[in-house]
């Protein structure tokens, strides 16, 4: 596994180096013939790194035909929810741009999450190819909580040992919302991760992960080492004031 570590002043200057490297990798991808697979995350980094896409020279620059778009978790809640990741991203960006809609594989937060960790599992399997036994993923972005989270993967949550399945059911621990996630052993299964981790509340937990290296930690964001790929973390000086 290699690792790396990119700080900016603001998430402002965290997504638009993150648009530039993103368009680099699509451009990669598409001079090879093949289609990029990635898998996005919620929250206020992706959004702005989004709306940064959405807008010229990217918007009309990226061959998004090329581009397959997938979620590493989603809240159960309906496309049209405020909370609903897929809307926050169809906002920010999908509607911005000439992409097939074949393109986009969002999970169905409306139906039923048991039903759905399924469905969903087998559309990955189906667009996604597959090494080591799961599929790999050109491409993963995660966020973090404070908590030290990621995806919907939380601390001391049964679901941190799952060892078979692309998808299961998740639970938040404090409001018990049930959403869909992708499992730790398709996260480290990715060509490529990167954390995008922005502000001052995050700064603990990240600390200690980079203090503790590979010390077993109990924030799931610490197990996420991909080891036939590259980890990647994109920061601002809010969240790693001491790197």
């Amino acid at each position: 596994m290699e690792k790396k570590y990119y700080l900016f002043e603001d998430s402002a200057e965290l997504a638009a180096q993150l648009a530039v490297d993103f368009k680099n990798a699509v451009d990669e991808k598409a001079a090879s013939g093949e289609p990029i697979t990635v898998a996005l995350s919620g929250g206020h980094t992706p959004k702005a790194f989004f709306e940064i896409l959405a807008e010229s020279p990217y918007r009309e620059g990226i061959p998004w035909e090329n581009a397959i778009f997938f979620w590493g978790d989603e809240r159960c809640v309906p496309p049209d929810n405020d909370e609903s990741n897929y809307k926050m991203t169809n906002i920010a960006l999908f509607s911005h741009i000439d992409i097939p809609s074949s393109n986009i594989h969002r999970v169905l937060g409306e139906d039923p999450p048991t039903n759905e960790a399924l469905r969903y599992s087998k559309v990955i399997e189906e667009n996604v190819s597959s090494e080591n036994g799961f599929p790999r993923f050109d491409w993963i972005f995660l966020g973090m909580g404070p908590d030290g989270h990621t995806a919907s993967l939380f601390p001391g949550a049964a679901t941190l040992e799952e060892k078979e399945k692309i998808c299961v059911v998740a639970r938040h621990p404090e409001t018990g919302q049930t959403r869909v996630s992708l499992t730790l052993p398709v996260l480290n299964n990715a060509e490529r991760v990167s954390f995008l981790v922005a502000g001052d509340s995050k700064a603990p937990v990240l600390k200690e992960i980079m203090d503790m290296g590979s010390k077993t930690l109990p924030y799931p964001a610490s197990k996420i080492n991909p080891d036939h790929g590259i980890l990647e973390w994109y920061l601002d000086k809010a969240a790693a004031p001491e790197l």
